[in-house]
């Protein structure tokens, strides 16, 4: 087996600032005051060939829970994943992409877009409906993720 086999790719390093302990709240777009409250877990898995984030999250009388696994795809520069959640026994394909201090996270109908703050731990953003996709209940809010660790 030749030593590239064995090393990630390199551009799955963009994710590193993903990876900590974070708390979640937010707001669907309906609200005046936050609705939405949440941890998620971000780690490394098989010596960084892949990406792991664990999260639950309350928000309109439901608790989700979710796995999602990410990879890397070199013919898009994209990192696929697949979530694995409380909301159904198939799993669900998703993508991600962060350039910079821009995170963007989508599937069919819906993309989340956030930013950075400048010391890396606050991550502050919103899903939406793609254009001409009509939001589900709780499918439009924004969110903000602290890092605890």
């Amino acid at each position: 087996m030749s030593e590239q086999a064995n090393t990630p790719q390199p551009a799955l390093k963009r994710l590193e600032k993903l990876v900590g302990i974070w708390t979640l709240t937010g707001r669907t777009l309906d609200s005046e005051v936050d609705n939405i409250t949440g941890s998620v877990t971000i780690e490394w898995l098989l010596d960084g060939f892949f990406l792991q984030q664990r999260g639950e999250i309350a928000m309109i009388g439901f608790k989700g829970q979710s796995l999602e696994i990410l990879s890397y795809d070199p013919e898009t520069d994209t990192f696929p994943s697949l979530v694995y959640s409380n909301m159904g026994s198939v799993p669900l394909p998703y993508c991600w992409d962060v350039q910079g201090e821009v995170v963007t996270h989508w599937t069919e109908g819906s993309k989340y877009t956030g930013t950075f703050s400048e010391d890396g731990n606050t991550l502050s953003g919103g899903w939406r409906p793609v254009e001409g996709v009509e939001a589900e209940p709780g499918g439009a809010y924004d969110a903000v993720m602290t890092r605890r660790q």
